[in-house]
């Protein structure tokens, strides 16, 4: 019967898509030898990750997290290596109030596993208190491998304990089904009261409590190998574990109250044995792999997946193999076959563990590499939608829509002029949900598109819009500068329609203040310069000037466009280059620069590869403000550049700045 239902699990054994990816998580982040993920109920968003030395780390749940710190440490504790080590961290269930947590580690002298109550310092939660700790379980270990080491609550409250069978192979002291010792089991204990000496209490259904026989009342259940993670689905309760395979095979198993798991009596659904193979009573895995190519050597657990990201994995079992670093998906509800999927063929990492974040996420750790990874869906994305376009003054059109994707690379922006076919205007990065199109012609129909992709292909494409880039003033530049106790104000229209002026409005720390009015050109296709200059009152330190226009249009409706701004009342000297004007310019320009010190000045223009088309001043100048005057007759039509170098008479410092000119002829 037994051979017949493994022929059956196996034939089960299907290959998806490569639809999944394991990104790394928190790229500024390394550690040595992870092997434990976990994060607490607390509501802070944090993430622990256990490292086998004895050390853990806590840091912000953020991609963008630059450090993390040094929650524990009981490096001098710990013997690490191999098999052994910190190998566990659970928290308690109401760790928000009591701050208690659980470890799970290796000592020396004699070698032997503890599980180990410590408590969260009460001035920092992102550090313990090293002293508190409260040894609940200590047992020797006769071998160096086959620790076990996960602790982990159940939703009954108790904390559950997995230990290996004490290690060498072939389980030669037979502890897996010797119920008068720990090794080899799922232990529970009650860690919120204590009895009979202990520093916690048997949970009253344990299956060998108050037993006559000897049997460590500890046990929930026994005929473990080496179990490497267990976890309990939020949903069904179940306790899934994966129990690392002799020779031959790899399992999953359900774990019940009281169960014999069949070690070292059986190995998988084969008999270990032949000779003394008893398999009554023996709960067989809902799924074994054999050690070969398509299979692995060494079995992960992980957890069933109940997060909101990959919808299509919810209620699956996510494991992995730490030989093949193959990542699967079991699906078992109880009563069908089990069937398992194939999810990533190579996750390129030596894959110790899985965790969870605070919103069920998967995560897995890189022993070797010391990364964190999140584990992400590559499928086809799901199209934007809500695309709308809009023109604002500079006469750039915005484009903005709906992110439904949490699983893009990023999106690709098609245009289309007229009736003309659609092409790729441009490719932009994720999570981001607005573009601006400069590149556009006056009085001219635009037909807009995005659509979504990463590596496995492009979504749909999204709602499409058309606009007409039509707008009474198109704005070519707007900026300001100080010039004593002057704000310059300078903008540049390309065209304008039915343009009666601009009001000019200044803002110093809050509310806008109309100072003045400068008449527009009515309707014209020419480039038009406008300046106006502003009387800064007096100011006692350094103030931030904000200016904008208001442009009004003869029928009265009006824009404004975006603020710039000036520093006045700066006491500090400043090397600056200011923009040269008029820009664009035909035939000259002034090009101004202000030095802070007597300094040696070189003033060259360039073009756009970098060669330099003249030399406008080399020689040294005092602090203060000079201009130059350039003539580009010499010279094409098209986009050059100011260079402004300047070495302090000292020259201890250089100070380089740039600006760039348009010339139309």
């Amino acid at each position: 019967m037994i051979k017949m239902l493994l022929l059956f699990i196996l034939v089960l054994q299907v290959t998806a898509f490569s639809q999944y990816s394991l990104q790394v998580a928190f790229p500024n982040l390394t550690f040595s030898s992870p092997v434990d993920i976990q994060t607490p109920d607390d509501d802070t968003d944090r993430m622990f990750v256990v490292s086998q030395s004895g050390l853990i780390y806590v840091f912000p749940n953020n991609k963008n997290v630059t450090s993390s710190k040094i929650f524990l440490n009981i490096t001098d504790r710990v013997t690490s290596g191999g098999e052994l080590g910190l190998l566990g961290l659970a928290f308690h269930p109401d760790y928000k109030n009591n701050g208690y947590f659980y470890v799970n580690y290796t000592a020396p002298n004699p070698r032997r596993s503890i599980v180990a109550r410590y408590r969260v310092s009460q001035t920092n939660p992102d550090s313990a208190d090293k002293n508190s700790e409260l040894i609940l379980l200590s047992y020797n270990q006769p071998y160096s491998n086959h620790n076990g080491g996960q602790n982990s609550f159940g939703p009954d409250g108790y904390l559950y304990v997995a230990t290996g069978d004490g290690g060498s192979a072939g389980d030669p002291q037979n502890n897996a089904q010797n119920r008068e010792v720990l090794l080899g089991k799922i232990l529970r204990i009650n860690v919120d009261s204590s009895a009979a000496g202990l520093n916690y209490s048997i949970p009253p259904d344990n299956p060998y409590k108050g037993n006559s026989q000897g049997y460590r009342e500890e046990i929930y259940s026994y005929g473990m190998r080496n179990p490497w993670r267990f976890s309990f689905d939020p949903v069904t309760g179940w306790l899934w574990c994966a129990d690392v395979g002799q020779g031959l095979w790899e399992e999953i198993d359900l774990i019940w109250n009281g169960g014999n798991y069949g070690w070292k009596i059986l190995e998988g659904f084969q008999c270990y044995n032949a000779a003394t193979c008893d398999t009554t009573n023996k709960i067989p895995p809902i799924f074994v792999y054999g050690h070969n190519s398509s299979g692995g050597y060494s079995v992960t657990g992980g957890y069933v997946y109940r997060g909101p990201n990959l919808p299509e994995l919810t209620g699956k079992y996510i494991y992995g193999d730490y030989v093949s670093k193959r990542i699967w998906a079991l699906s078992y509800d109880g009563v069908n076959p089990p069937v398992n999927e194939v999810l990533i063929s190579s996750a390129g990492i030596s894959l110790s563990t899985f965790g969870l974040d605070r919103y069920g996420e998967i995560y897995a750790a890189d022993l070797t590499g010391g990364k964190i990874y999140k584990f992400n869906a590559t499928a086809p994305v799901i199209a934007p939608t809500g695309l709308t376009a809009s023109l604002n003054l500079m006469s750039d059109i915005e484009l903005n829509w709906t992110d439904n994707a949490l699983n893009e690379t990023g999106y690709i922006i098609e245009r289309r002029q007229g009736n003309n076919t659609f092409v790729v205007r441009d490719t932009i990065s994720a999570n981001t949900t607005v573009y601006i199109d400069s590149a556009i012609s006056g009085l001219t129909q635009y037909s807009y598109r995005v659509k979504a992709f990463n590596s496995s292909g492009n979504s749909g494409y999204s709602n499409t819009v058309t606009i007409l880039s039509y707008i009474p003033v198109e704005l070519e530049s707007f900026s300001a500068s100080v010039a004593g106790s002057d704000a310059i104000l300078q903008w540049i229209t390309v065209s304008e329609i039915n343009n009666s002026g601009f009001e000019i409005y200044r803002s110093i720390k809050n509310g806008w203040k109309r100072v003045g009015f400068v008449e527009g050109k009515g309707t014209t296709t020419e480039l038009s310069i406008y300046r106006f200059d502003d009387r800064l009152p007096p100011f006692a330190e350094p103030t931030e000037v904000f200016y904008r226009l208001k442009q009004i249009d003869l029928n009265g409706e009006y824009t404004y466009t975006y603020p710039v701004m000036v520093k006045a009342g700066t006491t500090k000297k400043e090397y600056e280059l200011l923009q040269n004007y008029p820009n664009p310019f035909n035939g000259a320009t002034t090009i101004r620069f202000i030095l802070a010190e007597k300094s040696g000045v070189r003033l060259v223009v360039s073009d756009l590869l970098g060669k330099e088309v003249a030399e406008l001043i080399d020689e040294e100048r005092e602090a203060g403000y000079h201009e130059v005057l350039w003539s580009g007759e010499n010279v094409a039509s098209g986009v050059y550049y100011a260079k402004l170098i300047a070495t302090t008479s000292s020259k201890q410092e250089v100070h380089i700045d740039s600006k760039k000119m348009i010339l139309i002829k």
